[in-house]
């Protein structure tokens, strides 16, 4: 038998705010969290701008001798983490730890601490390089970090499937209570990309946009667009059974129906022309969740500000949803953060269920020239208040992965 799947615990840490509410507070007001490199001097790159979270100091999530363990993604994850952990409220002494597990996606994991570990042993030999650098680097260390924290002794894990990691992640967490392998789960993703050789990297296979004017950087869809704006940042949900949380009188924000994943197959950056992959985890995530695409009112698009994504998913999603396409609102908020690769669809998962708890769906910022081959309800300039029953999130990544999920409200 599936036990249904709700969410109730939330976290996050963007380039548009410090926590849950800041976050959505900025996405329903448009504001981008777009800016100059500060990270590292780009004084020599021909892309200067990316989507930093700002302000962020460890020691407001975990004691200072903590975070010099840890490399920045794993102290976003843990910042994150423990705000979801204690909007879920679970009393960690009244559950069984050994069924509460932890899954928290990244796409690259500890490149900052691999940089830096490297131009020591570069400058000042073998000897010099931190013992600490393997479990500060590895990707799985933002999930084994934050076991250790709880003390969470289910399944730990983290799924690396480029920019699908954060939905995978939630996916994969979503069926592990489903089918009974766990009660609970910690889960999401978490990146920080924005280094001198991710930047160089990403620039000279010409994904990243040089546009110099923040508010016309990332601007999915529009026919103007040219590349997408690196960004960084976590977002990490709770979930468990619909059972546990209603027995507890926990706040439930919504209930994760379906999950679709799927592989193109076709290419390891761009996505297959005629969008089969992305329209096929769409499919998969309505049918999993008993869901036809009739019902579905509104799509966190992946949306990333390429001239080869946009056209695509818009494709995709026109399979998916058939005559449907042109009525449902679709938004991207890397408008507004940029790309957080792994995180991404974490957090874009997370303004899913707000958009439905609350009934506003946040805009696509700074959409301006309208592409012919974009000719979908992208919620331009301005978000909308408009009742939100169920809702898609679609994350595509490097390799050909194709991960949707498919949000609904609560019904008794």
């Amino acid at each position: 038998m599936k036990r249904r799947v709700v969410v109730t615990g939330l976290g996050a840490i963007t380039p548009v705010g410090n926590g849950v509410i800041p976050s959505w507070e900025a996405l329903k007001a448009g504001k981008a969290g777009i800016g100059t490199i500060s990270h590292f001097d780009p004084a020599e790159y021909t892309v200067k701008l990316a989507a930093e979270v700002k302000d962020f100091k460890p020691e407001d999530y975990m004691d200072k001798r903590e975070a010099r363990r840890m490399d920045l993604f794993c102290q976003y994850a843990m910042a994150a983490g423990s705000e979801a952990m204690d909007d879920a409220g679970i009393d960690l002494e009244k559950v069984d730890r050994n069924r509460f597990g932890v899954l928290v996606g990244s796409g690259i994991g500890g490149i900052s601490t691999i940089e830096q570990e490297q131009q020591k042993f570069l400058e000042r030999g073998n000897r010099r390089v931190s013992p600490l650098m393997i479990p500060m680097a590895i990707a799985n260390m933002g999930a084994g970090q934050l076991a250790i924290r709880y003390g969470l002794r289910g399944r730990c894990a983290s799924t690396v499937t480029a920019c699908s990691s954060g939905n995978d992640a939630i996916g994969e967490a979503f069926r592990m209570i489903r089918h009974g392998y766990a009660d609970y789960m910690l889960c999401g993703g978490a990146e920080a990309p924005i280094t001198p050789l991710a930047v160089a990297a990403f620039n000279n296979m010409q994904a990243l946009t040089r546009a110099e004017d923040p508010l016309r950087a990332s601007i999915p869809f529009d026919k103007e667009r040219s590349g997408f704006v690196i960004g960084e940042g976590a977002s990490l949900m709770v979930l468990e059974t619909y059972e546990s949380a209603a027995a507890r009188g926990a706040k439930i924000y919504g209930e994760l129906l379906g999950y679709g994943s799927t592989c193109d197959a076709f290419h390891i950056t761009a996505p297959e022309p005629e969008g089969s992959g992305g329209a096929r985890a769409m499919s998969e995530a309505m049918a999993d969740g008993g869901v036809s695409p009739e019902e579905i009112d509104y799509i966190n698009a992946h949306g990333t500000s390429t001239p080869l994504n946009d056209r695509i998913e818009t494709a995709a999603i026109k399979k998916a949803l058939g005559e449907h396409a042109a009525k449902a609102a679709i938004s991207s908020t890397k408008s507004m953060t940029g790309h957080m690769l792994g995180a991404a669809g974490a957090f874009e998962a997370m303004v899913c269920i707000l958009a439905m708890a609350e009934g506003f769906i946040p805009p696509t910022a700074n959409y301006q020239v309208p592409d012919p081959e974009c000719d979908l309800d992208y919620v331009p300039v301005e978000g909308r208040r408009q009742e939100v029953n169920y809702a898609l999130s679609n994350s595509l990544g490097f390799g050909g992965h194709n991960a949707t999920l498919l949000f609904g409200k609560v019904k008794d």
